[in-house]
């Protein structure tokens, strides 16, 4: 036996591979240190709201993902195949929920639609689940999404329902406040109301904006 068998190497962290398998994604677009910086802060904006620890990996990779995506979009470094509409609320856990998912689902791919929340809860509201899944809208992968600049930058369209001065403004985006109620704490007929409100003015902005 030799005498030297050499030292271990440790096994890379959970969060060292999520940084590994970023910054190969976005090889030549971001540096290592700030793929580092964007999962690092998705990991703290989620890790006070999050209800199942052992998920917390998978949602703060595909946040940080979202945030290099449109910060990348937003420097013009990754041009935008299509119009961007972000809807924004306080929680992100329903009312904005329910419009990105209807936004996509109607758009059929002609626009790109994120979500997010000036104050987001840890878990979508379980009547915006139900109300979309009658419409044929799986919320499965959904969950409640900080609000940061990145995300507005890259926006054409910034939809807000309630969240006030939360978000920030920038020239050369269009914004909408929509005068929505909050299906918080709302029985599911009246949730149901509020799903149907918000599927008409997404279907006329989707006209408005040719889609």
């Amino acid at each position: 036996m030799p005498d030297d068998v050499g030292t271990p190497t440790a096994k890379p962290t959970i969060w060292e591979r999520v940084v590994d398998d970023l910054a190969y994604a976005y090889d030549g677009v971001f540096s290592r240190q700030a793929v580092q910086r964007a999962v690092t802060e998705a990991r703290e904006s989620l890790e006070p709201v999050s209800k199942i620890p052992d998920y917390l990996p998978i949602l703060a990779t595909r946040h940080a993902k979202e945030q290099l995506q449109a910060a990348a979009q937003a420097d013009g470094r990754i041009a935008k195949q299509v119009p961007e509409i972000l809807f924004v609320c306080v929680h992100n856990a329903g009312r904005s929920q329910i419009a990105a998912a209807l936004a996509e689902h109607l758009s059929a791919g002609r626009v790109h639609v994120r979500s997010a929340g000036s104050a987001p809860t840890g878990e979508l509201n379980p009547s915006t689940i139900t109300v979309l899944r009658e419409r044929g809208i799986d919320l499965a992968e959904a969950y409640p999404k900080p609000l940061s600049d990145s995300v507005v930058q890259a926006a054409d369209v910034i939809v807000t329902m309630g969240c006030g001065d939360a978000c920030p403004i920038y020239p050369g985006k269009r914004y909408l406040d929509w005068d929505v109620a909050d299906p918080a704490g709302q029985p599911l007929e009246v949730v149901r109301d509020i799903r149907d409100d918000i599927q008409a003015r997404v279907t006329a902005l989707l006209r408005d904006l040719d889609l």
